[in-house]
């Protein structure tokens, strides 16, 4: 099936105005305005809880609107469901793209399913022509996956490839990408950006949910802020920098949102030499003083969970030492290392990092059972109290300490996993990618306490793919590329260009 190309002479194709949106009598949404170009990638940024997630159910169809009016392509619309808004061309991307896949069926089919499961019946496809379907639309879109592969058997990226194929089948007016990049490395989000901008040839109105700053910067056409439940700035991109965006967001610039606590830097607490693991880790070494923050820098695939996980002894390295307090470590589990005063948040803190099942209440005192159990029975009293003043001492977000964690949103489930170790009187704190998928308010959150445990004397290893994070957070930035240290900088001397050059394999007799 030939995919024409569609006009690209911008018209308004959907238009909102005086929105208003409220839950159980709580103002979600106050008279919000929205409007979106055919052919236009707009950024919808903001906070957790400032309504654009909201904007977006109305748009798509899973909640309707109390008052004001919606227009698509100039006719007045209410979306009664999200198959409602599906039918007028109007689909989403999240980050779970297995949600809306068959695993079990294959590429063509996946790519093919609204077609096969047409209502009327009458819209079958032989299997020959859903593959040839199929190859041409991946194949317009430059896409190489095979087509008769199973679903379960692709990365995360090809599956997000797939679901983008399917919509444009059905010739989309408008899609809406939720975090689409957070999942992917960063050759798999070169390729969703190259993909994004031939669906903006075509005419296709996106929508541009993310965190990530830099790509609002470098992707879309047009930004609108969203703070408390308001529309508080659009314009175009070129009209605000980077440090713009993060003041509309948060009514404060970056230098006021993310201060950099002094601390008093003292004797080292960590020493890492020559750690070694396969291909992925080569003879890396690193210092933490006490009071210190060491930003581990460097692109997706460059060690740095590697690093995280063979330092908190969840993995075994080939090679190397790791000394604390000078005296040499060897670690067989994690235990070993809680044991040896080095506690770990994961990157994958829903897995790793916190049991989503229990209640706030019992995952902050997991590491701490012997303190408040007598006798193998837990004192209910102590595990509230524990809890209670890690709640208030860190801001965690929770109806109550005894609300499943699951259902926190992604900054007060961090923010649990990390609390969990603050009475544990560890000496070393890692951080594997704290920010991953936190919103910019509860970023500012984290910064703050990872700044007060390095100002009660603790040492930090923050490790992070975000560079701008290392180098607004760290007292000293080791820039790793390829599973070596490229080069070590004092904050003094770092710039994001000296960080970006290293991490991306510059030498330093170059600079």
């Amino acid at each position: 099936m030939a995919l024409a190309k569609k006009t690209t002479e911008q018209q308004y194709v959907l238009e909102m105005t005086r929105i208003t949106k409220s839950f159980a009598g709580v103002p979600a949404l106050h008279g919000v305005d929205f409007s979106l170009r055919s052919g236009e990638v707009h950024a919808l940024l903001g906070a957790n809880g400032a309504g654009k997630s909201t904007l977006m159910k109305i748009v798509s169809g899973a909640y309707e609107y109390d008052e004001g009016t919606m227009l698509l392509e100039g006719q007045a619309v209410r979306h009664k469901s999200p198959a409602d808004a599906k039918k007028r061309g109007i689909h989403c991307v999240y980050q779970e793209v297995d949600a809306s896949l068959v695993p079990q069926l294959t590429v063509a089919e996946n790519v093919m399913l609204d077609v096969i499961g047409a209502a009327d019946g009458r819209a079958w496809l032989s299997p020959k022509r859903q593959v040839r379907e199929a190859e041409q639309i991946l194949a317009s879109l430059q896409v190489n996956i095979p087509v008769k592969k199973k679903v379960a058997d692709l990365s995360i990226a090809e599956k997000q490839m797939v679901l983008l194929a399917r919509i444009v089948r059905q010739e989309a007016k408008v899609i809406i990408f939720d975090e689409p990049t957070a999942p992917l490395s960063g050759s798999e989000a070169d390729t969703f950006f190259r993909i994004l901008s031939e669906l903006k040839h075509r005419g296709t109105a996106c929508v541009f949910i993310t965190h990530r700053l830099p790509e609002v910067m470098e992707h879309a056409d047009y930004v609108t802020v969203m703070r408390d439940g308001r529309k508080v700035h659009s314009g175009t991109v070129e009209a605000l920098s980077m440090e713009g965006l993060v003041a509309q967001m948060l009514g404060k610039t970056f230098a006021e949102e993310f201060p950099k606590i002094p601390a008093k830097i003292g004797e080292v607490i960590l020493n890492v030499n020559g750690l070694r693991q396969g291909r992925k880790v080569k003879g890396v070494d690193l210092t933490v003083r006490s009071g210190q923050i060491v930003a581990v820098v460097g692109l997706v695939g460059a060690g740095k969970t590697e690093i995280a996980r063979m330092l908190a002894g969840a993995e075994r390295p080939d090679g190397g030492e790791i000394y604390v307090h000078g005296r040499r470590m060897r670690f067989k589990q994690p235990a070993d290392a809680i044991q040896g005063g080095i506690v770990s948040v994961p990157e994958e803190r829903r897995k790793q990092g916190i049991v989503i099942q229990e209640s706030v209440e019992r995952n902050i005192s997991l590491p701490l059972l012997d303190r408040i159990s007598k006798f193998s029975f837990i004192s209910g009293r102590r595990e509230r109290g524990l809890a209670e003043r890690t709640i208030a001492s860190l801001g965690i977000k929770t109806a109550s300490s005894k609300l499943p964690v699951k259902y926190l949103s992604g900054g007060n489930q961090q923010k649990v996993a990390i609390g969990k170790w603050l009475e544990k009187e560890a000496d070393i704190f890692l951080f594997d990618e704290p920010t991953k998928g936190v919103d910019i308010g509860a970023k500012s959150d984290i910064f703050r306490i990872i700044g007060q445990l390095a100002a009660a004397g603790k040492g930090v290893l923050y490790l992070t793919s975000e560079l701008d994070e290392g180098l607004g957070i760290g007292d000293v930035i080791a820039i790793l590329y390829d599973g070596s240290i490229a080069a070590v900088l004092p904050r003094s001397e770092a710039t994001l260009e000296k960080i970006l050059y290293y991490a991306s394999g510059g030498q330093e007799e170059k600079l």
